[in-house]
């Protein structure tokens, strides 16, 4: 009988949005395969209220490309161009950096284009819930969200288990919801967008717009 395997939550986002860089193509050997890592603008624009005027935010995405796909979809991808991406999110070994790991990729000529960052995944709760008001008088919830799921490696060809920790911002009365009402290893449905902490780390921020919460107990 096999052993009990880990939860296979879930782990997809979707951006498109203009590449800052030419994507940079190397190869690996043993076995010899493509692996390209660029970055991908995307804009979101609001109204401030205090101001009277429209603002407009830019999310910097680094994103890791591996297999075949590279080779069909960045050969000819230049500074610029529009992109449409679908991956999911990783802890790059290497650099220690919590980057994006693209399974998809599609190249669009350059021009104007209304930025897509929409990110959907589910996780267990894995700390303390703190209710926070921010510098404009918002409230919102921060928590921590262990994400665990299997992707297929084009480089081992097996399907490997990644576990991820993101720090999770729910606003408004949803996060008034949950902090009245969540616990630790309670489970969080979400879809929101992927956004950055404002610290020298820039780590990913999770900013959901929708949750859904699943008691355990």
């Amino acid at each position: 009988m096999s052993s009990k395997l880990p939860q296979n939550h879930l782990c997809s986002i979707t951006l498109l949005g203009n590449l800052v860089n030419k994507p940079e193509i190397r190869y690996q050997v043993n076995p010899v395969i493509a692996v390209a890592e660029f970055v991908v603008a995307t804009h979101s624009k609001w109204f401030d209220k205090k101001t009277n005027q429209y603002k407009e935010w830019t999310h910097y995405h680094t994103i890791k490309m591996i297999g075949d796909v590279v080779e069909r979809s960045l050969l000819q991808a230049e500074k610029g161009d529009v992109i449409l991406v679908q991956g999911h999110l990783v802890n790059s070994k290497k650099t220690n950096r919590e980057i994006i790991h693209a399974t998809y990729a599609h190249r669009y000529p350059k021009g104007y284009s209304r930025s897509i960052n929409q990110l959907q995944c589910s996780g267990k709760i894995s700390s303390e819930i703190r209710l926070v008001n921010t510098e404009n008088n918002k409230q919102l919830a921060e928590l921590k969200l262990a994400i665990n799921f299997y992707s297929f490696s084009p480089v081992t060809q097996e399907l490997r288990s990644i576990s991820v920790e993101r720090t999770v911002h729910v606003w408004g009365k949803q996060g008034v919801f949950l902090k009245e009402n969540a616990s630790i290893d309670d489970e969080l449905i979400i879809n929101g967008k992927l956004s950055y902490l404002k610290d020298a780390t820039k780590s990913q921020l999770i900013d959901a717009q929708d949750i859904i919460l699943q008691k355990t107990n």
